[in-house]
């Protein structure tokens, strides 16, 4: 596997990217508890500046965390290509009309009684600071095929398809 470290519109290209295609993600809150409390989310989007968008509810145990200490890390995976994402980064809670405007979908009406009018709907805005990403040049199917063939010849496979590095957004 190759380190290749990407800065500015490469590095938001990429975070856009692998973000977008998983579109689930752990988040992570409370990082100085042991264990750290982890949810999967829903990603809205990652605009061209890098922030990461989502959906929530004011009165979840998250948004009460995020209000104490607003530290997050997103863990993001899309196994079936081999794509995965850790993002370190500060959270931020909306609570104003136009950012539920901007930010809602209809795929949230399963988690508000009232819709994008309930009370409790808020949107979070993940700043990233830390972002590092793994990917397979080739894809996950040549992966397998060479460490198949690695297999069955007895050799060993040198993995080169693969790359990883930072994200500098």
């Amino acid at each position: 596997m190759s380190t290749e470290n990407l800065n500015n519109t490469e590095a938001l290209k990429k975070l856009k990217e692998l973000s977008e295609k998983a579109r689930i993600c752990m988040f992570c809150t409370d990082l100085t508890s042991i264990p750290i409390t982890v949810r999967p989310m829903s990603l809205q989007e990652t605009d061209m500046d890098g922030n990461l968008w989502f959906i929530s509810s004011d009165a979840s145990n998250k948004n009460f965390q995020i209000a104490e200490d607003n530290r997050v890390q997103l863990l993001f995976m899309n196994n079936s290509n081999s794509e995965y994402l850790s993002v370190f980064g500060q959270a931020f809670i909306y609570k104003d009309r136009a950012t539920i405007e901007d930010k809602w979908s209809n795929l949230a009406n399963a988690w508000f009684e009232e819709g994008k009018e309930d009370p409790n709907v808020s949107i979070i805005r993940v700043a990233p600071q830390d972002t590092y990403y793994w990917d397979t040049k080739a894809g996950k199917l040549v992966s397998l095929i060479s460490f198949a063939a690695a297999a069955v010849s007895g050799t060993k496979t040198d993995n080169s398809d693969g790359v990883e590095g930072k994200l500098n957004v």
